[in-house]
């Protein structure tokens, strides 16, 4: 009788072990075992992640690849994506957030702390080594995330501004190609000479004052943004005398005009003046030098921001990023996810430059064997970046709150100053009192 009952005992526990399915223990990320993540096993409840970005459809086209890719890998999990043009993207999210009808995975830009002052992103530190694994990733990447003690942000792509220079025009006026190194005062006196040497209808460069701003600050070791002491981190002053310093070159010569500035705007790269070889610099992200060479037989190449007083104030920075909604079902899911995004080798090779250079090390060289030239460029740039900016750290800086409407005011301000509206210093003025309201209206 005892035999009987251990013989059926024990085939009882065969068969619940057999049909129970394993759940396994390994989770991409996890520190110790560094095996992908179990899906939950072939008895796991199916999971359904929505993630939400924007850009074009060729950006959609390598997001959905990349996506089918790792269902492939994790079967219980189904992504729905959907994306929009930047245009309209953040309407659309924050009409979903309102409603509670948000993403479980959305992608964010510079706009990220707003975001995460509403209280909307989940904290994902409790996922990191296991689910999510950040060993490979770049500090400063993982600082830019991390708000006030949480983790709310894993960046997708990194980039690193610089000026973007077409050699052909410099040939073509006798110019050395800047190197790094060169000044402010450079970038002036060469621009002149290009718009000079090279005639009518030829410009040094086009006009950056909105979009350099910050770097402008961070030389002079200020910022737009002081979020740990919750003020603007520049004075009146400060914005002067970079307004001014446009305004000379621009007095100069050295500078497109402004009809030519607002109808060959350098943010849409099919009308950059920069591809029909009529202007020679630019402030750019380095991830943009692909699509301006695909539209141009001149040859490009990427140089150092200019140096101010603490150095460039350019830093290997985050381009856009996953961010998780604090109300999904499904925090490990998404932890999972963001760590295929930027840890598996399949996603890598998938998803490419098109966000930027991939933010871990391991997936940053293993693209790096196969780049093709203009690739090559664009990760010898950033490296030497990022090598600069251990010499010259700088600090992690955000975009001040109600950065929208700042960005609309700045870029008003200038054109004010453009057309003769207001002088410098009255442009400025308003610009700095109008900063200042926006600011507090959105603390």
């Amino acid at each position: 009788m005892k035999k009987s009952l251990f013989v059926l005992m024990s085939a009882l526990m065969t068969l619940t072990t057999a049909c129970s399915g394993g759940t396994g223990t390994g989770s991409a990320g996890n520190a110790a075992t560094d095996t992908k993540p179990a899906a939950g096993g072939d008895k796991a409840a199916p999971v359904e992640l929505r993630i939400m970005w924007w850009g074009d459809q060729k950006r959609a086209d390598l997001t959905n690849a990349a996506l089918r890719k790792f269902e492939e890998k994790y079967p219980n999990i189904k992504v729905v994506g959907e994306f929009a043009p930047s245009s309209g993207y953040f309407d659309k999210l924050n009409t979903q957030l309102a409603s509670g009808t948000a993403p479980d995975v959305f992608f964010l830009g510079g706009n990220m702390v707003d975001y995460a002052n509403k209280g909307v992103l989940l904290d994902l530190a409790p996922y990191v080594g296991k689910e999510l694994n950040l060993n490979d990733m770049d500090k400063g990447m993982i600082e830019y995330g991390t708000v006030k003690g949480k983790l709310l942000h894993i960046s997708a792509g990194a980039n690193a501004r610089g000026i973007v220079v077409n050699t052909d025009l410099f040939n073509k006026a006798g110019i050395p190609v800047p190197k790094d190194g060169w000044t402010w005062d450079d970038y002036a006196k060469v621009s002149k000479e290009l718009a000079d040497k090279l005639g009518k209808g030829y410009y040094g460069t086009y006009d950056f004052t909105v979009d350099g701003m910050d770097i402008s600050l961070k030389q002079r070791g200020k910022m737009l943004y002081d979020m740990d002491n919750a003020k603007l981190g520049f004075e009146q002053k400060d914005a002067e005398e970079w307004f001014a310093y446009w305004e000379k070159m621009r007095k100069d010569g050295g500078v497109v005009t402004p009809e030519q500035q607002v109808s060959n705007p350098p943010n849409d790269t099919s009308k950059s003046l920069i591809v029909t070889g009529k202007v020679a610099m630019n402030l750019i992200a380095s991830n943009q030098l692909v699509a301006h060479q695909n539209l141009t037989k001149d040859k490009l190449t990427l140089v150092q921001v200019p140096r101010g007083p603490k150095g460039t104030g350019v830093v290997f920075e985050s381009s856009q990023g996953l961010s998780g909604y604090a109300k999904t079902k499904h925090p490990k899911e998404v932890a999972t996810l963001m760590n295929y995004w930027i840890n598996d080798p399949d996603a890598a090779k998938i998803l490419g430059n098109d966000r930027g250079v991939p933010v871990t090390a391991p997936m940053r060289e293993l693209l790096k064997k196969d780049a093709n030239p203009i690739d090559q460029l664009i990760y010898d740039y950033t490296s030497r970046v990022s090598e600069a900016t251990t010499k010259e750290p700088v600090k992690v800086s955000y975009n001040p709150p109600g950065f929208t409407e700042y960005s609309k005011l700045a870029d008003t301000t200038v054109q004010e100053v453009w057309f003769g509206k207001k002088t410098v210093q009255k442009a400025v003025e308003d610009f700095y009192n109008g900063t200042l309201k926006i600011f507090n209206n959105n603390k």
